[in-house]
């Protein structure tokens, strides 16, 4: 039974603006180890702030990063 999730597109915002993992952590201010935790969708919270830091670094909006996905069990 799959849940509902947001989906972290960083990746593929990375990819687009040619830049390393490392770089962008430096930019936003937090760790690379945290910045896997975004990538991965492991994180089970992210602050508006480190989002706004986020979206500042990649010059994209919240939505660019951000998807939601439907679990199988919310498929009707």
């Amino acid at each position: 039974m799959d849940e509902d999730r947001i989906i972290f597109n960083i990746d593929v915002m990375l990819a687009r603006r040619k830049m390393s993992v490392s770089e962008l952590a430096d930019r936003v201010g937090i760790t690379v180890a945290n910045m896997s935790i975004l990538k991965t969708g492991k994180a089970k919270a992210v602050k508006v702030d480190t989002l706004c830091k986020l979206c500042k670094a990649l010059d994209c909006q919240p939505g660019d990063l951000l998807e939601y996905q439907k679990g199988e069990s919310s498929q009707e």
